[in-house]
């Protein structure tokens, strides 16, 4: 199996550090409203990567967390005049129920930033002590440039570099305008917690350096999120881990490209931004899930309704194959497949071949699908004329890999208004 790994920037054959077991790192979403259908992406792409390694007999730790401490979280919290916690806790259940009609699996863990908050403190008093960090009235800076490696992930330059962080705080108090925070001071009407440098919050990149290394321990085989976060939020984590724990953080690293609405960057001043509680009111979110994986994933994807349209149709075509093999399974079973069965079948396999050749060939999913296409093509036109041991043997294949892609293959019954 290989990975296309970005902080090589190439396709490296995978090797886990544990034989037989996959631990896995997706950085979650920030809960201060309902997710777009910008977070739906790699939500989607690496629970089915995650599917992929279960299917092949792997046993996935797989951990995402939640950001529920944040300054979008306490602008809402004050707009409503409500605690931090009331925001956060609202949207992450918002954000579990789009998880899940998207049929995206549960984590191993979903650790929250709050919950963890000691774990941060012990980090990055490690830090201090080795000299990779300093505390400045208050307010506590990564030395950036004590990192040697820092910039391997983005290939950044470090002399080239301008200070564009997202946490800007107490800044006269830097000594590089590199250095990036790990903890910041209270403000009125801001969450905060006690620390050896007086009360404050943990800066956004400390908590998944912690939050991983608690579920995960100090190496992990894959870390993965959005292309928007290898810099500074994944560069940043590698610093802190790496400079904390000594030893490799992450051996595979990999991001999903962007999503583009009708060709256009998604914002909200474009007037093009959805959130996919919106989409799933327009399709079933079961379609958005394949329109998604129609496309490699580390590609850019564009998102129209022509183009959701197709992948419905598509879909449809799926499963109605898999209707038509469910009735022909119900016929009477022959007790074995014959000759002209056998070799029919054989084909199949063959395809089943080329859908995990293409999965392997780092999570091709739009070649995968095409092979279900094909056995698709091949059950339609062999079923209605064999036995119900090979539509049972079909059947099988096609919700075997239906599942790798996290595709539903049993209609819900609709259930009539006189029954209701």
């Amino acid at each position: 199996m290989k990975i296309f790994n970005t902080l090589t920037r190439r396709k490296d054959e995978f090797v886990p550090l544990e034989e037989g077991k996959v631990r896995m790192y997706v950085c979650g979403p920030t809960v201060y409203n309902y997710i777009h259908i910008g977070n739906a992406r790699p939500m989607i792409v690496f629970d089915t990567v995650r599917r992929y390694f279960e299917y092949k007999g792997y046993d996935v730790n797989y951990v995402s967390n939640f950001t529920d401490v944040d300054d979008k979280i306490i602008k809402k919290a004050n707009e409503e005049g409500v605690d931090a916690s009331v925001i956060s806790e609202r949207f992450i259940k918002e954000a579990q129920k789009d998880m899940a009609d998207m049929n995206v699996k549960e984590a191993t863990y979903h650790p929250k930033a709050t919950e963890e908050i000691d774990g941060m403190i012990d980090m990055i008093q490690t830090l201090i002590d080795k000299g990779h960090a300093y505390p400045v009235d208050g307010t506590v800076y990564f030395r950036t440039r004590s990192f040697k490696d820092y910039g391997k992930l983005s290939k950044k330059n470090i002399d080239d570099l301008e200070a564009g962080h997202r946490e800007i705080n107490g800044e006269e108090g830097k000594e590089d305008p590199l250095d990036f925070v790990l903890w910041k001071p209270k403000k009125e009407g801001e969450p905060s917690w006690p620390s050896p440098w007086g009360d404050g919050r943990p800066g956004w990149h400390i908590e998944c350096s912690v939050m991983s290394k608690k579920y995960l321990g100090e190496q992990i085989d894959i870390h993965a999120g959005g292309e928007d976060l290898i810099f500074p939020h994944h560069e940043n984590e590698i610093a802190q881990s790496e400079a904390c724990n000594d030893k490799e953080f992450a051996h595979y690293w990999m991001h999903n490209g962007f999503l583009n609405i009708n060709n256009k960057k998604m914002s909200k001043s474009a007037g093009n931004f959805f959130t996919v509680r919106e989409i799933g009111e327009k399709y079933p979110l079961q379609v958005i899930r394949f329109f998604m994986l129609s496309a490699h994933y580390r590609t850019p994807l564009n998102f129209s309704d022509t183009l959701v349209e197709s992948a419905k149709t598509g879909l449809d075509r799926i499963l109605t194959a898999i209707d038509l093999c469910r009735e022909m399974a119900a016929k009477e079973e022959t007790g074995s497949l014959s000759k002209e069965e056998t070799e029919h079948f054989a084909n199949i396999e063959v395809l089943v071949k080329k859908f995990e050749d293409a999965m392997e060939d780092d999570f091709n999913t739009a070649d995968a699908v095409s092979a279900i296409f094909e056995i698709v093509r091949e059950s339609n036109s062999t079923v209605k004329d064999f036995s119900a041991d090979y539509a049972k043997k079909i059947l099988k294949v096609l919700e075997d890999l239906c599942g790798v892609l996290g595709i539903e293959t049993t209609k819900e019954e609709e259930i009539l208004d006189e029954e209701i």
